[in-house]
């Protein structure tokens, strides 16, 4: 099976962005990589890899049909990233959230349809569409969806249709789409909200960490290698087409007061733990099961919770440095 992409001209929406600037990089030596993004969060120019030679960096909005039908022309793989992410930013701002997840997805598959050279279209969901609690959920189980006018669920009702979108595309046009479920996804160059980046970043300065209420929240955590490792192999391997993957590991599960413990312990930091009031919708529990990208895609994350940590820490001590 092959496991690597060659040769394809690829276009990431939203690719200056956390995940998507590693996925350039690795795409980068063996593919011509376009990136279209607003860069209002940009890992991608900190790091250089704008100025990589195979690399085309086009600042554009998935709003902007003309702007999608230019980022679209001449490109076979497309990877659409692009959307607002981060719980206090969709808090803020739920209209806009999923104004562009939907609007900005059916322009990125409408152009993919017309333009009829895409050869595979990966669409980036959210482990947000299984709600409050799910533990070692499947891509088979139901999806859940958040009270009414709670602002926190309007960016996983948004990702599930882009969800529906993509797959009816391919029902529908034969688009060969697939779409990926990301759970906690952490690591160097993080960009904008979460708790690994948050912990680090206050652990490395002796600076007090933040937990909403009580810290019992459970997740389980992904280092970014792995979900890379991932999306190659969705691009690469047609048995992936018409699925949904979920792409987490949960042999790293931790409550959240205990992942700060270890980001303390393994910085070394007195930083001391607070706990703050925080009253909006959270989830409880988030696990997922992996099986079906084990079976499907001979995938496996490999990045343990300690080691993605120390790596991660490294790298924003050496960033501090």
């Amino acid at each position: 099976m092959t496991t690597s992409l060659e040769g394809a001209h690829v276009l990431i929406t939203g690719g200056a962005g956390f995940i998507g600037s590693h996925l350039v990089e690795r795409l980068a030596p063996k593919n011509r990589v376009r990136v279209l993004d607003t860069l209002r969060r940009d890992a991608l120019r900190p790091a250089g890899l704008h100025d990589r030679a195979n690399v085309e960096l086009v600042v554009g909005d998935v709003m902007d049909r003309e702007a999608v039908l230019r980022a679209v022309e001449g490109t076979d793989v497309i990877v659409h990233m692009a959307s607002i992410a981060g719980v206090d930013t969709v808090l803020q701002h739920p209209v806009d959230t999923m104004r562009i997840a939907m609007l900005g997805t059916m322009n990125l598959l409408e152009a993919a349809h017309v333009g009829g050279k895409c050869r595979r279209f990966v669409d980036f969901s959210t482990s947000e569409v299984f709600g409050r609690y799910a533990y070692h959920v499947t891509e088979f189980d139901a999806t859940t969806l958040g009270a009414v006018g709670e602002a926190r669920w309007t960016y996983a009702v948004a990702k599930l249709a882009t969800e529906h979108l993509a797959m009816n595309y391919h029902k529908q046009h034969g688009l060969p789409a697939t779409s990926i479920r990301p759970f906690n996804i952490y690591g160097p160059r993080q960009v904008g909200e979460g708790a690994v980046h948050h912990f680090i970043v206050r652990a490395l300065q002796g600076e007090p960490l933040h937990i909403h209420n009580d810290g019992a929240q459970i997740r389980a955590w992904c280092y970014i290698d792995d979900i890379v490792d991932a999306v190659i192999r969705v691009l690469s391997d047609e048995r992936a087409v018409g699925h949904a993957f979920n792409i987490g590991n949960p042999r790293s599960t931790l409550t959240t007061y205990n992942l700060a413990r270890e980001i303390v312990r393994l910085s070394s930091s007195s930083s001391p733990i607070e706990f703050i009031e925080w009253n909006h919708a959270d989830v409880g529990l988030r696990v997922p099961a992996v099986e079906k990208a084990a079976k499907l895609l001979d995938w496996h994350a490999k990045v343990d919770l300690e080691e993605g940590l120390l790596r991660t820490i490294y790298w924003y001590r050496h960033r501090r440095a």
